[in-house]
């Protein structure tokens, strides 16, 4: 092993100039950082940390981390706002991640407060019940949390219904009989909403365009009797005009009165053919 000398720092100061001591006389350069620094101290256990642990102790320390991720940040919002690979944040959020998700998981037993009180029903019983009724699938639905200011819970609720993403946020207390959970958004009051079982309003089906009036042609061709096509299918004919009444017999005003005959005299006939 060859052994260097300390020749002095750098311009910048962060890199120490050593030489060493054959007659080659090469130079080196030496990066001060925490574990150089660790190692001058004699601290064993810093200096054995790797590389990674200490730049990002140097950008983020894992308390700091650990903070945020348990505030609600993700490790790829972190690792971006840091400017550091995502493995570097994650071996420090993994625990947080954890306890997370464990918290989500105990606001699913809680029970929904309702106005009259809490629900009998659990949130996720709740909340199942709600998405089947609405034809949605129950298992595609993703459960999260996150510690507030306050130190309390928000729990988030996300599913997706046709292409659009849905979230509803509750106000997790940790309590006796798993404790109970409040709506904070109106997704959320919808989903433990007591009448939810309610039918929704039906949709109107769109009808289907044709693009070829031959189909709708033959169809009428089809539904209407033959006669009555070939009947609606022609011009139609002007009805002839009614012909005129014959005009009344006009009577003559010299007609003369009638003569009765011989034997009517005799026999007392009227010309009409009634006896007087």
């Amino acid at each position: 092993m060859r052994e260097l000398r300390v020749v002095g720092l750098n311009v910048d100061g962060r890199r120490i100039i050593c030489e060493s001591d054959d007659s080659a006389k090469d130079m080196f350069s030496l990066r001060v950082d925490d574990r150089l620094r660790a190692a001058m101290r004699g601290d064993k256990v810093a200096s054995n940390q790797t590389e990674i642990d200490a730049e990002v102790q140097n950008v983020l320390r894992p308390k700091e981390i650990q903070a945020k991720i348990r505030a609600g940040a993700s490790v790829e919002q972190l690792a971006a706002a840091a400017g550091v690979p995502v493995e570097r944040v994650e071996r420090f959020a993994h625990p947080v991640l954890l306890e997370r998700a464990r918290a989500a998981e105990l606001a699913t037993a809680a029970h929904p407060v309702l106005a009259d009180g809490p629900s009998v029903l659990t949130l996720l019983e709740t909340v199942t019940q709600a998405i089947v009724a609405r034809g949605l699938d129950p298992d595609s639905i993703a459960w999260d949390a996150w510690r507030n200011e306050d130190s309390r819970w928000t729990v988030q609720l996300a599913w997706k219904a046709g292409r659009s993403d849905n979230v509803a946020h509750f106000r997790y207390s940790p309590g006796a009989h798993g404790g109970t959970v409040s709506a904070s958004d109106d997704a959320a009051r919808q989903l433990i909403n007591p009448d939810f079982a309610r039918p929704l309003r039906p949709v109107a089906a769109v009808p289907h365009l044709f693009d070829h009036h031959e189909a709708d042609e033959a169809q009428e061709a089809h539904d209407v009797p033959a006669a009555a096509h070939e009947q609606f299918s022609r011009p139609a004919e002007p009805a002839p005009a009614p012909a005129p009444a014959p005009p009344a017999p006009k009577r003559s005003r010299k007609a003369r009165a009638t003569v009765p005959a011989w034997e009517d005299v005799l026999l007392g006939v009227r010309s009409s053919g009634t006896q007087p």
